[in-house]
């Protein structure tokens, strides 16, 4: 049978499932990776947090003054697509080089592949939490209310994390083996952070073919399904199901494509 089957995936899951089961050890890398980065800083990982502070505050006034929008109804738009494309954007940039970063652990301690991934992960959770703390301060500044439909955004980013990860497993083990592809990821990254309605709104495309072309972008349904619930609106339907029926497509290429090389990462190390 060829090692690319999509039944061929046991030890593609074994992999996974081992290093879920050893959270602990993804969970420590994790927290020590940010403890390191920001190590003898007295403010820590709360500098980005401030960094994407300025940034939404500046933000939000030249393009709410050029899109002549509300400041009060788009700023709590913006901030959330901020933080939201903040985590997405990290998990990508970070997860092409999970394995390359994490060069010397692989070649000298046995442990699932897959723990770098879910390492990368957390370690990005754990800065999303922190610029979290900015959403309440936009909401109470502007008077915003919250409603029951905010509890949706927690099942709109687990989903969103279910499709980050599968994509992270494939990027990192192309990237481990073609190191440019690194770049060509965060240059797309870049561009798509402006074809993706977080600094616009998608209301503001005009004509059919630009919403379609808005639709075939997989980070909008993925922003909107945890954006929308906290600004008080139900995603739409294509929203659920583009991300789902992404989810399940992705991770069974995902299972299939990294059973297939998974043995290769260490020799292209």
């Amino acid at each position: 049978m060829n090692d690319f089957s999509l039944i061929n995936t046991s030890q593609a899951r074994a992999d996974i499932l081992s290093a879920l089961k050893n959270y602990y050890l993804f969970i420590t890398l994790g927290w020590q990776d940010v403890a390191t980065r920001y190590r003898r800083s007295r403010v820590g990982a709360f500098w980005l947090t401030i960094n994407m502070l300025v940034m939404i505050s500046v933000l939000g006034v030249v393009f709410g003054t050029l899109f002549r929008v509300p400041v009060a109804e788009f700023l709590p738009s913006l901030t959330i697509g901020i933080i939201v494309w903040g985590l997405i954007s990290g998990l990508i940039n970070e997860g092409c080089g999970s394995f390359i970063t994490a060069q010397e652990t692989i070649l000298q301690v046995r442990m699932p592949l897959a723990t770098h991934i879910l390492r990368v992960v957390w370690r990005n959770m754990i800065i999303t939490a922190h610029n979290l703390l900015i959403l309440p301060i936009v909401f109470l500044i502007f008077m915003k209310p919250v409603n029951y439909l905010a509890l949706l955004s927690l099942l709109g980013l687990t989903l969103l994390i279910i499709n980050m990860v599968w994509m992270m497993l494939i990027l990192a083990v192309i990237c481990t083996r073609f190191r440019d592809f690194t770049q060509i990821a965060q240059n797309a990254m870049q561009v798509l952070f402006y074809a993706t309605p977080i600094i616009w709104h998608a209301e503001m495309l005009p004509g059919r073919y630009a919403q379609v072309l808005l639709n075939i972008n997989p980070f909008y349904h993925l922003l909107n399904i945890v954006r929308e619930p906290l600004l008080g609106s139900m995603p739409t339907t294509v929203n659920w199901v583009v991300s789902i029926v992404m989810a399940i497509i992705g991770w069974v290429f995902a299972l299939a494509f990294f059973n297939r090389f998974r043995k290769r990462v260490p020799y292209w190390l």
